[in-house]
């Protein structure tokens, strides 16, 4: 993304504004308020080394090739294993061998032929296991292929949008193009529009904008373009790659695939001018020298590119051994630079009177970071994802900047504190305690969506600071930090190295493109087990600094029992409830204890209560688990044993069609049902908001259990109560369920009555 405050950094005067993509260093936004719990005191850093074993193998671009079109002749065999409908089909994006033999296989697919944004997933092959990572969970189907919006109406609105985001001298690149929209909640027919222009900044525009099909609603408009020897103007003097040519030389890197970079001589169009010397001696530190901004573009360049392969094995932004190119001296007066994924380019503006160009080292780590974003997860530039997409650059721009190791530019976990956007010696961001920049949140919270992403960065930011170097006062290369935690406990940090490397396997085998932060906690803990072991110290930090930006909650050390429900079983009927325990103590083994189960059941040793109850009550459980080192663990939960009355067999439940029942009946008992009748109901249903759920006593009275609530999320699991006094208990009761609006469907799972 550009740099600038709609990119890096934004105007203060300027309302939020959320840019598409492409990405820049900038943002536009009015401060947020911003409060946060004490900081605390440094704790030593954990010390770890990754498992070799799930390390990424480096492939060759031959290699690489060879894999993908191999996953793809299999693309049709892997739709039906991992259980794809008849008009889906997967198109291979990329795939990761780990060293153990493990593959990841990234996907995008398409539904009757159409392209399924945000229908992205990663198929992850262990020894003949096969798991699946999905960017929508929700089952892929549309009721028509017919659009009842044309294309010239969402051309129409793609156009309006842009207006909306101020882009000038908009046109639409292509014709709008038919799609399944699966980004956020069901899927639904849609038009993508691709709208190009510039944006207010000068900042080149393609504003991604799609479109329902039916009803002409906005589903998405985000921004494509992502805003972001010889002797440099922030690097000093280094030493670059340059090819002879002639009696001159080129600025053009033999080591990095022929990575060039071009004189764009404030123009805002083309490649410009290649950058050439005559004695390969490049640029005096100065901003009047042309090939100062040159050389620190290049060596920017030539540090992110070594750092993906030197770290990660990584070969190229896209892992293809394809190199990008750059362009310094952008427009006139343009304060910001950004990546371009449509050109596979970096561009930077000479910024204010064109004499503090945007071309520091983790301004060009930054931008280029995006394009390894979108070569991997792709993260959708909105909401959340949005927030992770911004959040990533700055955690790679880090990460380059300490690699780098420069004495002009030692690493740090400040961003952009080189270009001095605001003329004031201030940075754009502050990794330790976002919220120093006045706009930036140091936590999660459920508004986090709303916020420009540049901002809804923050905490993701703030995780890995905490994650890298723990809480509390500490000074790193000479800039003294103090962050803070949302729990009020401390975190302690495992190393960037290590935290970069998590972040990195994350991002490039876990994350899809609509990963919010609940799912990058999500995703970081898997990369940790793989690398570092589950539940290891390094393991524990991680859940450590998540929680300490308020999402997910701390792990504690020894022995952990997950809560148990309290828990309602029909008298003479058979009972199987596996308890999930587990000890942070490696190696450790696990028994289990239980005081006050009911006559008629015992618990095992691996921790599964069975048998058959008979005796009516309700008493209280507790399970106490133990380790092998002494650690305990113990959870308490109640245990009604009644007549309860049950039906597991499955009803199908038709598309917007008509009620369907499924029934119980009971027998040989007097009076009525109770005031406090219990109803549990397990449907699977995609949108759970077309539904109607209702029981139907004996004597045909109807009671709502639940009325077409939830909206998008999935699956009916709940229990409810309702006064069903007036009922006799004998007789035949009905759960009824109707599913009232188009495109998801579903089934009743298992229902139980206890009256």
């Amino acid at each position: 993304m550009p740099l600038r405050q709609n990119a890096l950094v934004r105007p203060r005067r300027l309302t939020a504004l959320a840019l598409a993509a492409v990405g820049s260093l900038l943002a536009l936004a009015v401060p947020d308020s911003a409060t946060a719990a004490p900081a605390h005191p440094a704790r030593a850093k954990i010390a770890a080394t990754p498992r070799a074993d799930a390390a990424q193998t480096p492939l060759s671009p031959a290699r690489r090739t060879a894999l993908i079109r191999s996953a793809q002749s299999e693309a049709a065999g892997t739709a039906q294993r991992i259980g794809l409908g008849a008009k889906e089909k997967l198109v291979v994006k990329d795939v990761i061998r780990d060293a153990d033999g493990t593959t990841h296989t990234r996907y995008e697919r398409t539904y009757a032929g159409l392209p399924v944004l945000g229908g992205d997933l990663v198929v992850h092959d262990d020894s003949g296991r096969t798991t699946v990572t999905k960017a929508n969970a929700a089952q892929l189907s549309v009721p028509s292929l017919s659009p009842k919006i044309t294309t010239a109406g969402a051309t129409a609105k793609a156009l309006t949008a842009s207006k909306q985001d101020q882009v000038r001298g908009a046109k639409v690149a292509d014709a709008s193009r038919l799609v399944v929209w699966a980004g956020t909640g069901k899927p639904v027919l849609a038009w993508e529009t691709v709208v190009e222009g510039v944006q207010r900044d000068g900042t080149p525009s393609e504003l991604q904008v799609v479109t329902d099909a039916a009803t002409g609603k906005q589903l998405l408009a985000a921004e494509k373009v992502h805003t972001g020897t010889g002797t440099g103007q922030y690097v000093g003097t280094v030493p670059l790659g340059t090819t002879p040519s002639g009696p001159t030389y080129q600025l053009a890197d033999p080591d990095r695939a022929g990575h060039r970079t071009y004189d764009l001589g404030q123009g805002t169009s083309g490649t410009g001018t290649l950058f050439t010397d005559d004695n390969d001696v490049w640029g005096d530190g100065l901003p009047s020298n042309r090939q100062t901004a040159g050389v620190d573009v290049a060596f920017g360049a030539a540090a992110t590119w070594d750092f993906y392969k030197e770290a990660y094995g990584r070969n190229g932004i896209r892992n293809d051994g394809v190199a990008a190119y750059s362009r310094a001296h952008y427009g006139s007066n343009y304060v910001n630079a950004f990546w371009q994924d449509s050109c596979f380019c970096m561009t930077y503006g000479d910024g204010s009177g064109n004499t503090h160009p945007l071309t520091a080292l983790d301004v060009a780590a930054h931008e280029m970071s995006h394009g390894v974003t979108a070569a991997t997860a792709g993260l959708v530039y909105s909401g959340e994802s949005g927030g992770l997409n911004e959040a990533t650059s700055d955690i790679f721009a880090a990460a380059v900047e300490f690699h780098a190791n420069l004495a002009a530019d030692p690493g740090d976990y400040l961003v952009g504190e080189k270009i001095d956007i605001n003329g004031d010696g201030t940075p754009l961001r502050y990794m330790d305690k976002p919220s120093k920049d006045g706009s930036s949140r140091d936590s999660w919270s459920s508004t986090l969506g709303s916020v420009d992403v540049h901002y809804s960065s923050g905490p993701a930011n703030h995780f890995f600071y905490l994650l890298s170097e723990g809480s509390g006062a500490k000074t790193v290369n000479g800039v003294s930090y103090d962050s803070p935690t949302y729990d009020g406990q401390a975190v302690s940090g495992i190393g960037i190295e290590n935290a970069a490397a998590i972040w990195y396997r994350a991002l490039t085998t876990y994350m899809t493109s609509t990963t919010n932060y609940s799912g990058a906690r999500t995703a970081t803990l898997a990369a940790a087990a793989d690398l570092f072991g589950a539940y290891s110290p390094t393991y524990l930090a991680v859940a450590d600094a998540w929680a300490a930006i308020n999402v997910g909650n701390r792990i504690a050390l020894g022995v952990n029992v997950a809560p148990v429900a309290d828990q309602i079983s029909g008298v003479n009927q058979v009972v199987s409830l596996q308890l999930d325990a587990y000890t942070t103590n490696t190696g450790a083994s696990l028994t289990y204890e239980a005081t006050g189960l009911p006559d008629g059941l015992t618990i095992s040793p691996d921790g599964l209560i069975s048998g058959t109850p008979t005796t009516l009550g309700t008493g209280d459980i507790t399970i106490k688990v133990t380790d092998s080192t002494g650690a305990t663990a113990s959870v308490t939960f109640s245990w009604q044993i009644a007549y309860v009355y049950a039906n597991a067999s499955r009803v199908d439940i038709p598309d917007n069609g008509a009620a369907v029942e499924s029934p119980v009946t009971i027998t040989g008992r007097d009076g009525n049902a109770s005031a406090t009748t219990k109803v549990y109901v397990n449907i699977v249903h995609t949108y759970r908001g077309d539904l109607t759920v209702d029981l139907v006593g004996p004597d045909g009275t109807v009671y709502s259990l639940l009325n077409r609530s939830g909206g998008s999320a999935d699956n009916v699991d709940q229990t409810f109560t309702v006064d069903a006094s007036t009922q006799p208990l004998n007789g035949t009761w009905k759960l009824r369920v109707q599913d009232r609006a188009s495109i998801d469907v579903g089934y009743i799972a298992r229902w139980q009555l206890t009256p």
